[in-house]
């Protein structure tokens, strides 16, 4: 049959084109478009561990700055403590009126400083929840790309913060 005795030759004209088709896919994908994408993706790569150290870099200021409050907030007691007893001590050697004045005047530095220390307290935990919301929203963006508004990301550091 004529049709069978073709056959080897449209096969090695069918192989060569095949062999040539796949030889140009291989030199425009291979060698054209797979480095683009591994170098977009190198890219990527790069940008979240720049962001994954930026995040770490936060987290640690705000460790300090814990630590930092939290030692101010310790010498504020200690000071409010020797205040307390200087007073105490002057108001035993005093009259009894003298006694009476005195401890109001303690009473009320004490008062005082509990509520700086309180206020401290507080600024310092809204600064680091402000802090770590924003950081938070950037990583997010930069990450998957993703906007999420001051609230949701204010939220979700709240959550944490409570879990944690």
């Amino acid at each position: 049959m004529p049709q069978f005795d073709q056959i080897a030759e449209i096969y090695a004209s069918q192989l060569f084109w095949l062999a040539i088709s796949f030889g140009a896919l291989f030199l425009i994908v291979g060698l054209g478009m797979v480095p683009k994408i591994q170098g977009t993706v190198d890219k990527r790569d790069a940008q979240i561990a720049a962001d994954l150290a930026t995040a770490a870099t936060a987290r640690e200021t705000a460790d300090r700055l814990e630590a930092e409050h939290r030692a101010a907030l310790e010498r504020s007691r200690a000071e409010a403590a020797r205040v307390a007893a200087e007073a105490k001590a002057a108001a035993a050697q005093a009259t009894e009126v003298r006694v009476k004045a005195a401890d109001a005047a303690a009473a009320t530095r004490i008062e005082e400083a509990s509520r700086r220390i309180a206020e401290a307290r507080s600024s310092a935990q809204a600064e680091i929840e402000s802090v770590a919301a924003e950081a938070t929203a950037a990583m997010v963006a930069r990450v998957a790309g993703l906007t999420i508004d001051e609230g949701t990301a204010r939220a979700a550091v709240q959550q944490e913060l409570v879990r944690g």
